[in-house]
């Protein structure tokens, strides 16, 4: 590889960062600006440490971060096949051991790649342009989709919540400004109306060990919709907090805190007995025959995205969602039956667009395996390229 690139150590770039002037790339490209450039002309940038295995191809004035390396390209090497060549390392097999992957200017300059006359590089390099730019248009149309699919999930949750599935039943103003209208038949009402919210258990730093150690979930064992259970930690539950901690099937736990306020899952009773800590909620309906943690799952959903638990929708203006706050919140309760309705509606549209964001998802890695396969296949003569994009094309590109 050092026949094709002359390595060079990028720099810190705090003391020349401003406002504007010229880009500052970090291995996600250009981040920030700096009045000042390390290189002006073509260049091959490769990762030093952290992502280490995402080449760029870059012209003009530029400013790298001490974490990547950029090059001068050769006299006689075509910077773009220089850059489809470094595609091609195998940055896993070089890297360093250590827990940030890290790649040194050793490894790379002596990486053995193939070496074609100056023609048929620019021909090669043509042919990778016009094809990976294919490739790169559908990927990017796949990435639409799954944005689009991703949007119409949220519009399905959000009309079924607020508007319900019967588009002839009588409206009323629900007096909430998230909710809007609403079905005349749904009552409005605070949430302590109709569950029960406790948080749960300070957290014991001496977990002393014995008969009373109970395993706990966390925060981060909360996502969206699915609850963690593998290797959770414990601590100490005495018998007179078992039955004020304990869940039971059908509970809903609400995230309280941090930059994930208002996240919530339902347990499903996965282990025979578990527990769970202060940064979480649980809501139990006072009543099951009347409510359904299933429903207000969804409702959650929307009420977070929708930016109901974040003053302003700024995540930095509010870093915890007590008990007394959300028990106060108002909410749109229809029947039960029409609850569990709603919640199988949205259940099964949710899979099938689900099942659609993850054929998108397929379809993105088979176009990104051949992209990798077809720069391979180039840059190493398996293919033969020349004559495969028209002269006129060539000149343009030179």
């Amino acid at each position: 590889m050092k026949r094709l690139l002359e390595l060079q150590n990028g720099a810190d770039y705090k003391l020349v960062e401003s406002a504007e002037g010229y880009p500052v790339i970090g291995s996600g490209g250009p981040f920030t600006y700096a009045s000042d450039f390390l290189y002006d002309g073509e260049s091959v940038l490769l990762g030093r440490k952290g992502t280490i295995d995402k080449p760029l191809h870059v012209t003009g004035r530029f400013w790298t971060v001490d974490t990547m390396f950029w090059s001068k390209i050769c006299s006689d090497v075509d910077g773009r096949f220089a850059y489809y060549s470094a595609c091609t390392i195998p940055f896993a097999y070089y890297s360093t051991s250590t827990a940030l992957p890290s790649m040194t200017q050793g490894a790379l300059k002596g990486h053995s790649v193939c070496f074609p006359p100056l023609p048929e590089q620019s021909a090669i390099a043509n042919f990778l342009d016009r094809e990976t730019a294919k490739i790169d248009a559908l990927v990017e149309e796949q990435r639409r989709l799954i944005d689009l699919l991703k949007e119409k999930r949220q519009t399905v949750i959000s009309h079924a919540v607020t508007k319900g599935l019967d588009p002839s039943v009588p409206m009323k103003d629900s007096g909430v400004e998230w909710l809007g209208e609403v079905p005349a038949h749904w009552e409005v009402a605070p949430l302590s109306y109709r569950y029960e919210v406790q948080l749960g258990r300070m957290l014991n730093e001496a977990r002393s060990s014995g008969d009373s150690m109970r395993p706990y979930l966390r925060v981060f064992d909360v996502q969206w919709g699915a609850i963690n259970v593998l290797d959770l930690p414990q601590m100490n539950f005495p018998s007179d907090a078992r039955s004020t901690y304990r869940l039971e099937p059908g509970d809903l736990l609400v995230n309280e805190g941090g930059s994930y306020v208002g996240r919530s899952a339902i347990w499903r009773g996965d282990l025979e007995e578990c527990y769970f800590q202060k940064a979480l909620h649980r809501v139990r309906p006072r009543d099951k025959s009347a409510d359904t943690a299933e429903f207000l799952l969804y409702v959650m959903e929307y009420a977070t995205n929708y930016g109901v638990f974040v003053a302003g929708g700024n995540q930095t203006t509010i870093d915890h969602l007590t008990a007394e706050q959300y028990r106060r919140y108002r909410f749109a309760y229809p029947p039960l039956t029409e609850q569990i309705e709603i919640a199988t509606f949205i259940n099964q549209e949710t899979e099938r667009l689900g099942e659609l964001v993850s054929q998108a998802e397929r379809a993105i890695s088979l176009f990104q395996e051949r992209r990798s396969a077809l720069i391979s296949a180039a840059v190493t003569g398996k293919i033969d390229v020349r004559g495969l994009v028209p002269a006129s094309s060539q000149t343009e590109a030179a």
